[in-house]
């Protein structure tokens, strides 16, 4: 049983998720770069302002960490499973994540950042 309010425990995995998002825009910003596209602007401008929105929101996401005494290690890993220790107030708790999840949930917050936050400005 976990002592971490649920919404502390999502920002404990934001804190988790929003590092591999910004480590995967980058990486496509290279590839886009060195590409064969005709116009690679339009593609770096989209990428380029996804990276702002999540670097924004992983500063709040780190300021509220710091506030709440909140901090999140990657203990280990395997082909698996990745442990992460969440520290909480003074609380330390271990979590184990399935690999293929984490990968699922930046892709789904990627295809967010990407597309669907513009849908939800209308």
């Amino acid at each position: 049983m976990t002592r971490i309010p649920e919404k502390d425990r999502d920002i404990l995995e934001q804190a988790i998720y929003l590092p591999m998002i910004l480590t995967v825009l980058e990486r496509d910003m290279q590839v886009i770069e060195k590409s064969l596209l005709k116009l690679k602007k339009p593609y770096l401008e989209l990428v380029e302002e996804t990276i702002k929105v999540v670097q924004r929101e992983f500063s709040e996401v780190k300021r509220y960490m710091n506030q709440n005494n909140l901090k999140v290690e990657k203990l280990k890993q395997d082909d698996a499973f990745t442990m992460y220790l969440f520290l909480y107030k003074g609380y330390e708790e271990q979590h184990n994540y399935f690999n293929p999840r984490i990968r699922n949930k930046v892709q789904e917050l990627m295809t967010y950042y990407l597309f669907k936050r513009h849908l939800n400005r209308n």
